[in-house]
């Protein structure tokens, strides 16, 4: 069984190593250790087994060019390579989701996997007309769960994460 809570102090050399792993690259839990320093709006939680870390999210600021919208990235995602495919990245996105929602984000946003997310109610960005801000970004892998619609321009708008995460793309 497995218990989602926030994230502690104490989690974080885990949390780098688990995304380390998951990634099989620094480049994701460097720009983790940066959000950290830097935001002080950020959203984590982890995901733990018989009292050790095994899956970690992250949520973190998000906005909308040219206007006063404020959602939320998902990103990073990251389960020990061992654990994957038993549910433990789906508990953290939906306990993840639930917090956001439940503290009044109006949408979270998700650069990944189109096969993955969609279970989870996220859909085209490109249907509220949300682009991101990085070109190349397939249209598919970029989706929006949206809480609050009337917090979305009607013209839509790029998509503006922080700029630690201008390093990975």
């Amino acid at each position: 069984m497995f218990e989602i809570r926030e994230e502690k102090q104490s989690d974080q050399a885990i949390i780098r190593q688990i995304n380390e792993a998951a990634f099989e690259q620094k480049a994701e839990a460097t720009i983790v250790d940066k959000l950290r320093a830097s935001c002080n709006k950020y959203v984590s939680f982890v995901a733990i087994e018989h009292a050790t870390v095994v899956g970690h999210i992250l949520f973190t600021p998000v906005t909308i060019d040219a206007t006063n919208s404020i959602g939320m990235g998902l990103a990073p995602m990251a389960v020990l390579p061992s654990r994957q495919k038993q549910g433990i990245g789906s508990l953290l996105v939906r306990a993840g989701l639930d917090h956001l929602q439940r503290y009044g984000c109006p949408f979270v946003i998700v650069l990944g996997h189109p096969e993955y997310y969609p279970r989870f109610g996220f859909e085209l960005a490109s249907r509220y007309k949300l682009n991101s801000q990085w070109e190349g970004v397939p249209n598919e892998a970029f989706m929006v769960v949206v809480f609050d619609r009337e917090a979305l321009p009607e013209a839509g708008g790029i998509i503006r994460y922080r700029g630690e995460f201008d390093e990975a793309m």
